[in-house]
């Protein structure tokens, strides 16, 4: 049957109080759009301390390059854990696993009030196994409340799955508006050094609120396994191996390590070769706010739009040129203007960059999260411990790599992995669509 098979006869956007069977109280015994609410309250909350911080870390901690070290050992952790994140979400179950992992982010920012390599790196490499941990029970979660909804509700499952992820990722993308707004009020007037501390404390403050929802969310309907002796050493290697026997695991391994790639690419080379250049150092967080603004809008705006297969791939498609434009452009035409535009032109093309980029972002988190959550239906956290393990690996790279190399060579990486990402990914949908007319 084509995934896509009958999508024009159902409604793109779904309101729960549409649903058919509420009348007949089948969409009230669990309120899953509840849990996918709280889910992305909590995220948001955390997320507006953690994003701001690692956007500072490379400028409250210079010494010895403590900021960027750290950052390179967190997602070098984060790639090594992801290997055994799917058995460990298992066996706690994921709301277990979600309460869990809030720990390293809460520790992370608590070592910023004393920031030493005695604190962040212990800290780092702690929250890089927390972060396998969350992201992979996120997936795992959202995706199940996802399912539970449309079964509940007879509601199409790629609609609601598309939606509840567009939710999610608007609201983490706004984490970025608003944390940098957070940062740029305290920090701004040459206030680095009195204020960092108040920084970090209210940013512990919103983690503890974040900490504190991820408790509200219901128990999914899950089979936890205990993992003693050699069932946990079978269970790895399960969780390892199982989903890399996939061809479609294969063709999508591309497009996640670039989606890696292209968060990294923000973080660290366009703030600091576009962004800091034209604008100076104060511009980062406006340049930032509205990357994450475009990025909001675009989350939400793209799961509403997602309902199968075939929206999915004109969308990754969409986003995927949009970056491209920005790279090519970066690579062939991009230079700071002088006299009258010298002000302008580079306020207005970190801007529309900064806006491009963001909407590519989006595009890439809610549309594979999605399309992982309509594709595998069984082994969901490994799967999503694949996604994490390519993505952190590749952002760990561009860590790494930042010092070393010049713009240029990053941007001419960055364009060979996006169309080798894009082939990969339009093979594997006319695989599942051949696949699916055999069937």
């Amino acid at each position: 049957m084509n995934p896509d098979q009958g999508d024009e006869a159902r409604p793109l956007v779904v309101a729960i109080e549409d649903c058919p069977s509420v009348e007949a109280g089948q969409c009230s015994p669990k309120n899953h759009a509840r849990d996918a609410h709280i889910l992305s309250s909590s995220f948001f909350f955390i997320f507006c301390a953690y994003g701001a911080a690692q956007n500072l870390e490379s400028t409250v901690n210079t010494e010895g390059d403590l900021g960027t070290t750290s950052m390179g050992i967190l997602y070098t952790s984060f790639t090594l854990f992801s290997v055994v994140a799917s058995p460990v979400v298992r066996g706690l179950g994921t709301k277990r696993a979600l309460v869990l992992s809030t720990t390293g982010y809460l520790l992370f920012i608590a070592s910023n009030l004393k920031p030493s390599w005695y604190t962040m790196v212990p800290a780092s490499l702690y929250l890089g196994f927390t972060a396998s941990i969350i992201w992979v029970s996120q997936g795992t979660y959202l995706t199940s409340a996802a399912r539970s909804h449309a079964r509940d509700c007879h509601l199409h499952e790629g609609t609601v799955i598309g939606n509840f992820n567009g939710e999610f990722w608007g609201m983490f993308a706004s984490t970025q508006v608003v944390g940098n707004l957070i940062s740029f009020f305290l920090l701004g007037d040459g206030k680095e050094g009195e204020n960092t501390n108040l920084l970090f404390t209210v940013f512990l403050g919103c983690m503890i609120l974040g900490a504190a929802l991820m408790c509200f969310l219901s128990k999914r309907d899950e089979k936890t396994e205990s993992l003693p002796g050699h069932a946990s050493v079978n269970n790895l290697l399960k969780s390892v191996i199982a989903p890399l026997l996939e061809i479609r695991i294969w063709l999508i391994i591309p497009l996640f390590a670039y989606s890696g790639l292209e968060q990294a690419f923000v973080w660290a080379e366009f703030t600091k070769h576009v962004v800091t250049p034209a604008l100076g150092v104060s511009g980062v967080g406006g340049a930032m706010a509205v990357f994450g603004a475009a990025d909001a809008i675009c989350s939400v705006v793209a799961g509403r739009l997602t309902s199968g297969l075939t929206s999915v791939t004109r969308i990754v498609a969409g986003g995927a040129f949009l970056q491209t434009l920005v790279l090519l452009w970066l690579l062939f035409g991009y230079s700071l203007s002088s006299g009258i535009l010298g002000t302008v032109y580079p306020l207005v093309m970190a801007a529309m960059w900064a806006a491009m980029w963001g909407v590519g972002d989006g595009v890439f988190n809610t549309q594979l999260n999605a399309l992982l959550g309509m594709l595998f239906e069984r082994d969901t956290e490994a799967v999503f411990a694949q996604l994490k393990l390519w993505q952190s690996g590749a952002i760990a790279v561009v860590f790494f790599l930042s010092p070393y190399i010049s713009l240029q060579a990053m941007l001419i990486i960055m364009v060979a992995a996006i169309f080798v990402a894009l082939f990969g990914f339009l093979y594997l949908t006319l695989h599942v669509e051949r696949s699916s007319d055999e069937h």
